[in-house]
């Protein structure tokens, strides 16, 4: 991370937990095996080490290889996404790298050197009985594998199920694109009439300030009002407040969160009939967008007008406003404001000696200002400005009160050229990609996901006059991205995987048997995140590709073993059995190690939990389906593929 130039993050320390994870799992395999020498063949610590090289080498190579191929490819994705992949790749992939060559190198002289000549295995007390109720859970494991091989094809019918199930988790699972993280930080935005004075909007700041300071002190630390400005412009109807929140252990209770602040606050802001307010909190990463949830582009692609644009503005806010999977739908802008429209006659102007140029500077003069020069006062300079008093700049028929002076020196009345009109506009040119252009933003109600807005959005947009086109901008076009990119990257990562475990083991079988267990792993996460009410977000697709990693893991020390045992016997299911005995140990300690590892993700809470929870569920509950449901299906994997071709083996030489 330190060469690569990022920092220290949820990603970044999920990653450190998995890779301690991985660390422990390959000396936890390395170990369990030299034990089980000693025990079973009588050899002593050196020469059990040496053998458990030569028996497990290929597997934790494997195992590396796999969970590097897995996240390699997410190091290439472009985009904000890209670089969120890519921290959490370097991560995984340069600790994968080093616990391998921990577990090949470091860890068998540790056992040769630490471990005491006489294999030790307790008899007595609590260790005893636990020793022999896994023996006893062993034998019925072996016995139960030896009846799924003889009847596999009915098993069939559960893995087509699981996949099934798979296919519908991935629809029903709500998309998005970073959960929501509490920051401790809330911001309101306040919008008064077009015309409102500056005082209105201070006095409706006033009341934010004093709902925030006294209704929710328990909750709020300080509160800063800014009036004049907004995420959608300048005025001085518009105005800002942020509220600062007490630290997370201050606020322990659920109704302290800033979800739940923000609710009441709306509830409570809305009886403020001066102002439009919403309350809004900053996205997961501040620099994409000025708040959480969607923002879309509304685009007058064909030039229809503003007038037009405006109107279809107010049709999709209606829409939107009235959809129950949408809250706080605005537009955030300025809102058409009364303007003058002057229109200079230039052949009555040329008539009376007067040039365009000396008319706009007397315009501007007398409505703006102009600068004249500096003057000195008591030791201090000052700047002179020329403009028109306040009582004679109030109102249109003012425009009748000028005079400009032409090329002969005489002032000609600005009623004799010059005809005013009172017309609605827009304060701000607003664009997107050059063309005429609203932002609306929005948030998901509660039981929505991000994802399922934007498509409501987009359905709304869907249905107004042909001409007007839509895009996404800030957090939610890299929503858009991050969605398109997930399926290449997941097909990618497959099949890197597949190929890097064909080329290492020169066989088809070993992949295929590896690969197949995948979907269980898979179920897991995604009934996880379920039940728990999550989203189809960055973070689980990062736990997802965890999962699928691990679940190969867990296949390959199986499958290693069953391979090296079928050379030996030619036997493939007495090897199979044989095999699953000698992995179940190692499977389930390993596994419990990352069960129990990312337990704390899952439940914890704070700053950045959002993250946390949603790769501890996803990495915790597919962890435990691909062992539970692993442990029994990949040696049904490996039996079919090998028979199958093993067939095709012997047809091919049947021909020749």
């Amino acid at each position: 991370l330190y060469l690569a130039g990022f920092t220290i993050n949820t990603l970044t320390m999920f990653g450190m937990v998995l890779a301690i994870g991985l660390l422990v799992d390959d000396a936890i395999v390395v170990v369990e095996n030299v034990e089980r020498l000693m025990r079973e063949e009588h050899l002593n610590p050196r020469d059990a080490a040496r053998k458990s090289m030569q028996q497990i080498t290929g597997a934790l190579v494997g195992v590396a290889i796999v969970i590097s191929a897995v996240f390699v490819p997410m190091a290439f994705m472009g985009g904000s996404t890209g670089v969120i992949y890519k921290q959490f790749s370097i991560t995984i992939v340069t600790a994968m790298t080093l616990s391998v060559i921990v577990a090949i190198v470091l860890t068998p002289a540790l056992c040769a050197t630490i471990l005491p000549d006489e294999p030790h295995r307790a008899t007595e007390g609590l260790f005893g009985r636990f020793n022999r109720w896994f023996d006893s859970l062993t034998n019925r494991y072996q016995g139960k594998v030896g009846k799924i091989l003889v009847r596999s094809r009915r098993w069939m019918i559960f893995f087509l199920v699981c996949l099934v199930l798979v296919g519908a988790f991935f629809k029903v699972l709500p998309s998005s694109f970073l959960p929501e993280e509490d920051q401790s930080l809330l911001v309101a935005t306040v919008q008064l009439p077009p015309g409102a004075t500056f005082e209105r909007t201070l006095k409706v700041l006033d009341q934010v300030d004093d709902y925030f300071r006294n209704k929710e002190a328990a909750t709020v630390q300080t509160v800063m009002t800014v009036a004049g400005v907004s995420f959608g412009g300048y005025g001085q109807n518009m105005g800002l407040a942020f509220i600062k929140l007490k630290t997370w252990d201050d606020r322990p209770k659920k109704e302290q969160r800033v979800q739940a602040i923000t609710q009441r606050a709306r509830v409570n802001l809305s009886q403020i009939p001066e102002a439009s307010i919403y309350t809004i909190f900053p996205p997961a990463v501040m620099e994409l967008g000025s708040s959480a949830g969607f923002d879309f582009e509304l685009i007058d692609r064909s030039g229809r007008g503003h007038q037009e644009l405006m109107e279809a503005r107010n049709v999709a806010l209606d829409k939107a406003r009235r959809n129950p999977a949408l809250r706080n739908v605005r537009h955030n802008g300025l809102e058409d404001v009364e303007q003058y429209e002057i229109k200079i006659d230039l052949a009555k102007a040329g008539a009376q000696s007067l040039r365009k140029a000396e008319i706009n500077t007397a315009i501007a003069s007398y409505w703006g200002s102009v600068y004249i020069n500096d003057f000195t006062d008591k030791g201090r300079t000052k700047k002179v400005y020329l403009q028109a008093d306040a009582p004679f700049r109030m109102q249109i028929s003012d425009f009748n009160r000028y005079y400009v002076r032409n090329t002969k020196g005489d002032m000609v009345p600005f009623s004799s050229f010059l005809s005013m009109n009172s017309v609605q506009g827009s304060s701000r040119l607003e664009r997107f990609n050059g063309q005429p252009s609203i932002e609306i933003q929005g948030e998901a109600a509660q039981g929505y996901s991000s994802g399922q807005a934007m498509q409501i959005m987009e359905h709304i947009a869907e249905e107004l006059p042909d001409g007007f086109g839509y895009s996404w901008t800030s957090i939610s076009h890299q929503e858009k991205m991050s969605g398109d990119q997930a399926p290449l990257l997941y097909s990618i990562s497959l099949v890197v995987v597949f190929l890097c475990l064909a080329a290492l083991y020169e066989s088809w079988t070993i992949p295929f048997s590896v690969l197949l267990t995948a979907p269980f792993g898979v179920m897991g996460a995604l009934a996880g995140m379920w039940l728990r009410n999550m989203n189809n977000d960055i973070y689980f697709q990062i736990g997802f590709l965890t999962v699928v990693g691990l679940s190969a893991k867990n296949s390959i020390l199986i499958v290693e073993f069953a391979k090296d045992l079928y050379m030996e016997s030619g036997d493939v299911i007495s090897a199979t059995i044989k095999a699953v005995r000698l992995r179940l140990r190692p499977i389930i300690m390993t596994s419990l190690c990352f069960i129990l590892g990312v337990i704390p993700l899952a439940i914890s809470r704070g700053a950045g939990s959002g993250g946390q929870n949603a790769l501890g569920t996803a990495v915790m509950c597919g962890v435990l389906a691909a062992t539970t449901l692993g442990i029994f299906f990949t040696p049904i994997f490996f039996v079919l593929v090998t028979n199958i071709f093993s067939r095709k083996k012997k047809a091919k030489s049947a021909r020749k």
